[in-house]
């Protein structure tokens, strides 16, 4: 059991979810997990503090911790079509919050119309220079829910970075990259004092557990796009470590939204960090944890990318380093005995509903679960 703070002003109680995938936003989770928990301990002190790691949210969430205003910036997107990107400065610290996915991400584009060979990171360039523009001493850029595959080749090019092949041809699309001979470096090849990128992946740019082969899928390569792709990315690795003696491609966190951790860190000089170590930062989660009387927190699927370092799994582990009880929710946990290894408790919509109407009423089953974890408290 746990104990209450205070007997008379019930428990404090820390809300901490990420997004539920396709069907609620970190922040809308956090309302509805609240809505269930105080149906059964209407006494409890609540604090609601949505997370990202770096995926779709991320400038929200960070805008709404550093008090940040919106700026927008007309730009591109992952296909090249006009789009206006949101973004995020806070004059005072002059700190800029770029969420990449309203660029180039996934779900800007209409499904199945293009493949990754027709798309590009080029669109974020001029997001960036609109942050230098006003100012911005801190860029902070969270880069998951990507559509692009092209290792950061299209932003480099907008940040006047210029590859050649041997026959000092320009090349402008990156399933050129195969034919890249030589890297030309920018009058200005560094925009910000502090360039911290959030990655909520490990991998590295090439091989088995690179961008190509572990997320190309999700984006619509095939696994006949494979050995081109490879190609591509390899070349460009390669010619940058020849050129600019950078070994960035084995890097964890290299091959995060399609490369696009590798062409920050290589040709803008960016520090790859874990989404979730820069959300807590910024955050102040420690102090926060250690205030509560239990954390509450919760995604899509509590699995085995949870148990190896996705947010809600870090966040449970941090839970479990300062001693105070961290309840899981999910729309499905996979394997309940190791989840337990990092959560109190973990509770499942799927355990009340089957998947398809969990996913169709998840507000409705995220409430439930809530509702019922508050209960056993």
């Amino acid at each position: 059991m746990m104990r209450a703070d205070n007997p008379r002003m019930g428990l404090r109680v820390l809300i901490v979810p990420d997004k539920f995938k396709g069907t609620l936003t970190a922040e809308e989770a956090a309302e509805v997990i609240a809505s269930g928990w105080r149906s059964a301990r209407a006494d409890d002190s609540i604090e609601l503090l949505p997370m990202s790691d770096g995926g779709d949210g991320f400038g929200t969430i960070l805008s709404r911790l550093l008090h940040a205003e919106v700026r927008t910036t007309k730009t591109v997107d992952a296909a090249h079509r006009p789009t206006s990107a949101e973004w995020w400065w806070e004059p005072e610290s002059a700190t800029a919050i770029v969420e990449a996915a309203r660029v180039n991400g996934l779900a800007q584009l209409p499904r199945g119309k293009y493949h990754p060979f027709e798309l590009d990171t080029f669109g974020l360039g001029e997001v960036l220079k609109d942050a230098a523009r006003a100012g911005a001493k801190r860029c902070v850029m969270g880069i998951g829910g990507s559509a692009t595959n092209d290792g950061g080749f299209g932003v480099a090019r907008a940040m006047g970075w210029e590859f050649f092949n041997a026959k000092s041809a320009v090349l402008d699309r990156w399933t050129d990259l195969h034919t890249l001979s030589q890297i030309k470096i920018p009058p200005r090849d560094r925009w910000f004092p502090d360039f911290s990128v959030a990655v909520d992946v490990n991998n590295p740019l090439l091989g088995p557990t690179g961008c190509t082969r572990v997320y190309g899928p999700q984006k619509g390569l095939k696994e006949t796009d494979f050995e081109f792709a490879e190609r591509c990315l390899g070349c460009l690795a390669s010619i940058a470590q020849q050129e600019l003696h950078l070994a960035t491609a084995a890097e964890p966190g290299a091959g995060a939204a399609g490369g696009l951790g590798f062409g920050l860190r290589t040709f803008l000089g960016a520090k790859l960090a874990p989404g979730f170590e820069l959300f807590a930062q910024l955050a102040g989660l420690t102090a926060r944890i250690e205030h509560a009387g239990a954390v509450v927190t919760g995604e899509g699927a509590i699995d085995e990318q949870t148990l190896m370092g996705k947010g809600v799994g870090e966040l449970a582990a941090l839970c479990r380093k300062l001693n105070k009880p961290c309840i899981g929710l999910a729309g499905m946990v996979t394997d309940e005995e190791k989840a337990r290894q990092l959560f109190s408790k973990v509770h499942s919509m799927t355990a009340l509903a089957s998947d398809k109407e969990a996913k169709a009423n998840a507000a409705r089953w995220l409430e439930e679960i809530a509702r019922r974890a508050a209960q056993q408290v």
